[in-house]
């Protein structure tokens, strides 16, 4: 067992048992080069989804058609052995179709509750932006609360529970886009972008006669994946780098290009995602990397830029990144 420290070698006591962080690096990159036997040249992408779910967290896929985000999270699934379900969601899919329903049972006489696709550990929620806003918010309650209600009766979902969505981002007509509420409950937002040109040969030369997603084995199951999250939310995060945290959020809210910064739920979010970093890292303790490594992904969804930013083609990107190099981190460093 590792004993916590902080990233200046002191040693620290630990706020719950020992941490094993040895064996959830070892496992988190076993599953990682499992999904990297079919998505090829994207380790980056398959990185950050394995923080995401080590925080806790659901992640969007967002890109154009064709680079593999159905892909990714059907392979991701897979090595990760849990139960999985997949929402194809289309303009005529009702809140019921996700959450589920209650169906009278003639022999009983009574109203049974017949469990939706949410009742999964993985879930794909494919094309999530062709849904109506009101199918996409029944998603919230289920991603924030881990339960979900029908007819007045909550019940509840079974942990892990990991939200996978895609969405295309570039044929717009059907679709309806998410509003804000519901893409702060996604811990990431992810692109995949076009492979380089040999991973592009390596896909050919694997997929010529079918895909290699039905030979993906389950690497860990539900309980390791429970317990490799219960190890992560104990790293240490020394005060000086959630004082850092703190400043880089503020900085969004005061920008000049951002009308609406992220929220205290940003903060937790980049919080949990260094700390999932810094175990794939193998280390028990989080760094200044590991909070600036996560900062893009976590927050630049959750920006709402102001209209003369988009004029100037300025992202939410480009704010973060200019933040990044403007807000010291020499207090945590």
């Amino acid at each position: 067992m590792a004993v916590p420290i902080d990233f200046r070698g002191n040693n620290v006591i630990p706020v719950g048992n020992s941490l094993d962080i040895e064996t959830v690096a070892d496992k988190a990159h076993r599953v990682i080069a499992e999904v990297e036997t079919v998505i090829v040249g994207k380790r980056e992408v398959v990185e950050l989804g394995l923080v995401a779910l080590l925080a806790d967290g659901h992640i969007l896929i967002e890109d154009i058609p064709g680079v593999g985000k159905t892909t990714l999270a059907k392979t991701l699934a897979r090595a990760l052995g849990c139960s999985f379900k997949r929402v194809q969601f289309t303009p005529d899919l009702l809140p019921a179709d996700v959450t589920g329903t209650n169906i009278f049972n003639q022999k009983t006489s009574t109203f049974e509750f017949r469990q939706g696709p949410l009742f999964a550990n993985v879930v794909l929620a494919d094309e999530i932006n062709r849904a109506t806003p009101k199918t996409q918010s029944a998603l919230l309650e289920s991603m924030e609360e881990y339960q979900v209600t029908s007819d007045g009766t909550t019940y509840e979902l079974s942990r892990p529970f990991f939200v996978i969505a895609t969405e295309n981002n570039v044929e717009t007509t059907g679709t309806y886009p998410l509003p804000e509420a519901q893409l702060d409950r996604f811990l990431m937002r992810l692109k995949m972008g076009y492979p380089a040109r040999d991973a592009e040969t390596q896909i050919l030369s694997r997929q010529t006669r079918t895909s290699h997603i039905e030979f993906i084995k389950a690497v860990v199951g539900r309980e390791e994946i429970l317990r490799m999250q219960s190890e992560v939310r104990d790293i240490y995060v020394e005060a000086a780098l959630r004082d850092y945290i703190v400043d880089i959020v503020t900085a969004t809210r005061n920008h000049p290009y951002v009308q609406l910064g992220a929220s205290p739920r940003g903060s937790l979010a980049l919080l949990h995602t260094a700390q999932a970093r810094a175990a794939l890292r193998n280390r028990t303790y989080v760094i200044p990397d590991d909070v600036k490594e996560m900062i893009v992904p976590v927050l630049a969804h959750r920006l709402i830029m102001r209209p003369d930013a988009r004029v100037k083609s300025i992202t939410a990107a480009n704010v973060l990144e200019e933040i990044v190099k403007s807000v010291p981190a020499i207090a945590a460093a």
